[in-house]
């Protein structure tokens, strides 16, 4: 019989996750979520065996060594098991980043076992609202972002932060803002962020991009995914949804700039009523700029997104939406994204459970994936990744910017990520409710948890949103 190759990680993720189900291995994983001291830095015994096998140093204390050579084992026989591609597990270790998501998983493993959706001891990713300054005026905007804040982090307070997350494991962080690129702190700390071994992503308006020479400077100092927002293919209603006339223009050329200067790119669009018959018009731009992936956000109605709840989609248009996405997907050269968590749902339906569409991301024609997306998708709030706010303020999700659980000035990321009863009540899906609650799909969906606060006042409530609340969605726009 003839096996296709498929993705190294997805092959590896659901070997380990098998492979953590046997008593023996049970027992052996259990010291990966210990801290250690390496090199006169603080790690854990995943983290340090996973840089091991991708550095072969022997130059470090027995028990990550022996660790290296059992999860080197374990890895060779999971990937071999579901027909993985190993070259690309090995490049995947190379890079820093990756191993901090893989210990993660590792960790995560140890200290809960396999669970559903699958518990961590830290966010693979923080979205940190860098400062509430911004040079635009968005309608949508959930920060009101508008002048920087008296409350924002110091600068040291800011490269405090680094360092927490840099000890809880942080895989990523992504800037947003406001608009991190007119802060002067921003140079300083994402380098800081570069330097500490976790992947720099940043959301911008791209304004700043449009000048080559600081583009390349962001390169140079490590910075590898830029998100730039794009709202519309036609200049004018770019610039009236953005509240500054040539915003498009320049965005479109920063995009530009990004594309040739090699980072990882996307555009994103937040899809309203506005621009919700202007899909092939936003993707033929994409394409024709050269970008490698379109994200297409959720609309939320919060921060000055309550002043225009009117233009949400209903859920029969984000269902056909959603459906035109996961099209769109199969016959482009771009790679297509919602953050709607029920784009999940529609994609696995559509290809009659051979895709899905776990959380953010989207794997095409890989049923590995499918097996996965109930420990890992859907929405990720309190869960595989939370936000920072300027002031140092622990949240969900930026999209819940008032739901505050805890301060990195007052108490370490580490500790409020394990402690926050909100945190542990969004990660287990048993506790939704109404629809959400009782639907097939809780654990690839779920339902986003901002949209269910903003509508019906309770992060776990039903999403109005979904095609199966519609009554509920309908009530509230009479209300909104």
């Amino acid at each position: 019989m003839h096996y296709r190759r498929r993705g190294g990680l997805p092959a590896l993720l659901t070997g380990l996750r098998l492979a953590t189900k046997t008593p023996i291995t049970k027992a052996l994983i259990k010291k990966l979520a210990e801290e250690i001291e390496s090199n006169g830095r603080k790690t854990t015994v995943a983290l340090e065996s996973l840089r091991l096998i991708a550095e072969h140093d022997a130059n470090s204390c027995l028990i990550a060594r022996f660790y290296s050579k059992i999860l080197s084992l374990v890895f060779n026989v999971a990937i071999a098991c579901f027909h993985g591609k190993e070259e690309e597990v090995v490049e995947a270790l190379n890079d820093p980043a990756v191993r901090r998501g893989l210990a993660l998983v590792l960790e995560g493993l140890a200290l809960y076992g396999v669970t559903v959706p699958q518990k961590l001891p830290a966010s693979f990713l923080i979205v940190w609202n860098f400062t509430n300054a911004c040079n635009l005026r968005c309608k949508h905007c959930y920060q009101r972002a508008g002048l920087p804040l008296s409350t924002e982090l110091t600068l040291q307070e800011k490269l405090d932060v680094i360092k927490q997350l840099d000890q809880a494991g942080i895989a990523a962080v992504a800037f947003s803002g406001g608009e991190p690129t007119i802060h002067p702190h921003f140079l300083v700390v994402l380098k800081a962020a570069v330097d500490a071994g976790m992947y720099t992503a940043l959301a911008t308006n791209g304004l700043a991009f449009a000048d080559q020479g600081y583009a390349e400077k962001l390169k140079k100092l490590g910075l590898r995914y830029v998100e730039v927002s794009v709202d519309s293919a036609d200049p004018e209603k770019h610039d009236q949804f953005r509240g500054v006339k040539g915003a498009w223009e320049k965005a479109v050329r920063g995009l530009r700039n990004v594309v040739e200067l090699g980072f990882s790119t996307a555009m994103a669009t937040t899809v309203t009523r506005l621009n919700l018959d202007e899909v092939d018009g936003i993707l033929d731009l994409a394409e024709e700029i050269g970008v490698q992936r379109v994200v297409f956000f959720n609309f939320i109605p919060v921060g000055r997104g309550e002043d225009i709840m009117k233009l949400d989609l209903t859920p029969e248009e984000r269902e056909e939406f959603l459906k035109k996405v996961y099209l769109e997907n199969q016959k482009r050269r771009l790679e297509i994204y919602s953050t709607a968590p029920q784009f999940a749902r529609v994609s696995c339906i559509l290809s009659n459970g051979r895709e899905i569409a776990p959380t953010h991301f989207y794997v095409k024609g890989d049923p590995i994936i499918s097996s996965l997306a109930e420990y890992i998708g859907g929405c990720g709030a309190g869960r595989i990744y939370a936000a920072l706010q300027p002031n140092g303020d622990v949240t969900p999700c930026v999209f819940i910017p008032n739901v505050v659980v805890g301060n990195v000035t007052e108490t370490s990321f580490k500790k409020i990520w394990s402690n926050s009863k909100l945190f542990m009540t969004l990660r287990d899906r048993n506790k939704l409710k109404g629809s959400c609650g009782a639907c097939p799909y809780k654990y690839v969906c779920g339902g986003c948890r901002a949209r269910a606060l903003a509508y019906t006042g309770d992060i776990l409530g039903p999403d109005p949103g979904c095609i199966l609340t519609t009554n509920l969605h309908a009530n509230v726009y009479k209300t909104s």
